[in-house]
C-alpha cells in the first residue's frame, strides 16, 4: 500500500514538472510577425532615391617619410672649434652649424694673396714694356698667365676655408649630434641628421590594375597607428614603371604637418578614392534581394510593392551602386522585403 502512494507521488511530481517546463516554453516563445494585418496593407520603410557622389575606396599600407633628409658631414678634416646648434632644434637654411679650425688655411691664403699681388705687378710692368717694345709678346703672355694662376690658387684656398664652415642645406629639425667641440673630424663622420618634416611624404604602392585610375593631384586620406584621426594628402608623384616582381606601382603624396604630429618612419593606412562617379544611384544594401537571374528590389508604386530587377556594380559597407533598373525619385522599400510579394499592398514610412 505504501508503495502505491510512493508511485502516485512520483507520478504527480513528473506531471507537475512537465507542466512547468511547457508553460515556460510557451512564455519564451517569440511569435512570428505577421506579414500584414488582415484587411490592411503591410507597414514598411523606404527611401527616395537621390543623386549622390560615389567613390570606391582603395586601401593600402604605406609609410611616412620626411620631405628632405640629409646626414650632416664636413667636407674637410680638422678640429671642431665651435658648434652652433642645439640638438632637436629647428635651423634655417644657410645657418652655420659648426666650423673647423682654419688656422693653416688662413696662413696659406695670406701667402697666395701675396703671390697674386706680385704676379699682378709683374703683369702690369710687362704690359708697359710691351707697349715700348722692350719685351716680346711671348714674355708678356707668360706674365699674364702667372697672374691668372696666382688668382686661381687664391680662390682654391678661399674655397677650402669656406668648407670649414658647415651650413644647413635646408630648413628643418636637426637630430642628436655624435661629436663634441675639440674633436678631430673627418668627412666620413656623421655629425647629426637634418630632416624637413613639414610637409611630409606618404609613400605607398597599389596593384597595377588601378594604374589608369590614379593621377597627380588626386586627394587621399590616411591614418597612423595609435590615432583615429584622418589626415589629408595629395598625390604629387607616380613612378613611371611597374615593379615586375610585386606588380605594383609606387606613389608618393604630400601632407601638411604644421602641428608636427606626423613622424617620419611611421606606418600609414592610406585610403585612396578611385572610380569617382557624380550623381550616382546608391541604395542601402539591405534593400537588395538575390534572385536566380541576378538581383531585384521592391519599388513603391500606386500603394503597392513592385518587384524590379536591377544591375549593380561596386559597393561600400552600407550602400550599393545601381547601374540600371531604378531611377532618381523612385521609392525603394528597405524593410520587410523577405515577406513582400509583387503587387502586395503596403503602407510606406519614408526614411530621411
Amino acid at each position: 500500500m505504501k508503495r502505491k502512494y510512493i508511485y502516485l507521488i512520483i507520478l504527480i511530481g513528473v506531471v507537475a514538472f512537465a507542466s512547468y517546463k511547457f508553460s515556460k516554453k510557451k512564455e519564451n516563445k517569440i511569435e512570428a510577425p505577421t506579414e500584414a494585418p488582415k484587411g490592411g496593407p503591410m507597414e514598411v520603410k523606404a527611401i527616395v532615391v537621390k543623386p549622390k557622389n560615389f567613390a570606391n575606396t582603395l586601401t593600402a599600407s604605406g609609410s611616412i617619410e620626411p620631405n628632405e633628409q640629409v646626414q650632416i658631414r664636413s667636407e674637410v678634416s680638422g678640429i671642431i672649434r665651435n658648434l652652433y646648434f642645439q640638438e632637436g632644434s629647428y635651423v634655417q637654411k644657410g645657418q652655420i652649424l659648426f666650423n673647423i679650425d682654419d688656422t693653416e688655411l688662413q696662413a696659406q691664403l695670406l701667402q697666395k694673396q701675396t703671390e697674386e699681388k706680385l704676379a699682378e705687378d709683374n703683369a702690369r710692368r710687362a704690359a708697359l714694356l710691351l707697349e715700348k717694345e722692350a719685351i716680346s709678346t711671348q714674355e708678356n703672355d707668360v706674365a699674364y698667365a702667372d697672374l691668372q694662376s696666382a688668382k686661381a690658387q687664391t680662390q682654391l684656398v678661399e674655397a677650402q676655408i669656406a668648407k670649414t664652415k658647415v651650413r644647413a642645406p635646408f630648413s628643418g629639425k636637426i637630430g642628436l649630434r655624435s661629436v663634441s667641440a675639440g674633436e678631430y673630424l673627418t668627412p666620413t663622420t656623421v655629425v647629426a641628421n637634418l630632416v624637413s618634416t613639414n610637409p611630409v611624404k606618404i609613400s605607398f604602392s597599389i596593384p597595377e590594375k588601378y594604374t589608369a585610375q590614379i593621377k597627380e593631384g588626386q586627394p587621399l586620406s590616411f591614418m597612423v597607428s595609435g590615432s583615429n584621426k584622418h589626415y589629408s594628402a595629395k598625390i604629387y608623384a607616380i613612378e613611371p614603371g611597374i615593379d615586375a616582381i610585386t606588380r605594383t606601382i609606387q606613389i608618393r603624396a604630400l601632407a601638411a604637418n604644421d602641428s608636427g604630429e606626423l613622424y617620419p618612419g611611421s606606418f600609414a593606412r592610406v585610403e585612396l578614392p578611385i572610380n569617382m562617379i557624380k550623381e550616382a544611384i546608391l541604395i542601402p544594401t539591405e534593400a537588395v534581394i538575390p534572385v536566380q537571374d541576378g538581383k531585384q528590389v521592391f519599388v513603391y508604386k500606386n500603394g503597392k510593392a513592385s518587384a524590379v530587377p536591377i544591375e549593380t556594380d561596386s559597393r561600400t559597407s552600407t550602400d550599393i551602386l545601381v547601374n540600371s533598373g531604378i531611377k532618381m525619385g523612385d521609392t525603394v522599400l528597405t524593410s520587410g522585403i523577405m515577406s513582400l510579394k509583387d503587387g502586395m499592398s503596403v503602407h510606406v514610412s519614408i526614411n530621411p
